[in-house]
């Protein structure tokens, strides 16, 4: 019996000890992926803003991509739109805020 409990004790501390690490991995990934979802969420506000800045957040990576020039501003829906009338002006504004969070994301080390 002693031999038994000589040998279970230091197994089990082992076994409890590589618990710990595989816990807080899980914990620093479930972070990353809720902070990987906070930047490419839109905000609040119309569909058409939504869209715009869904879209610029495409348009800087096709941009990257395909090494154009780095240019909100210069970007074909930027200069044309998907939305007609008033709205033109809050897609383009959320459009620059999508394409600068695109940016800003990459160059922090989040990659495409």
């Amino acid at each position: 019996m002693k031999k038994t409990l000589r040998f279970a004790t230091p197994v089990i501390a082992l076994a409890l000890m590589s618990i710990a690490p595989a816990f807080v991995h899980a914990q620093a990934t479930q972070n990353q992926n809720a902070s990987a979802a906070e930047w490419n969420t839109p905000p609040a506000g119309t569909e058409q803003a939504q869209q715009g800045y869904r879209d610029g957040i495409e348009a800087a990576q096709l941009d990257r991509a395909a090494k154009r020039k780095i240019d909100a501003k210069s970007s074909f829906l930027y200069l044309h739109p998907k939305v007609k009338g008033a709205a033109k002006d809050e897609y383009r504004n959320s459009f620059v805020a999508g394409y600068e969070a695109q940016l800003k994301h990459s160059t922090a080390g989040g990659g495409l």
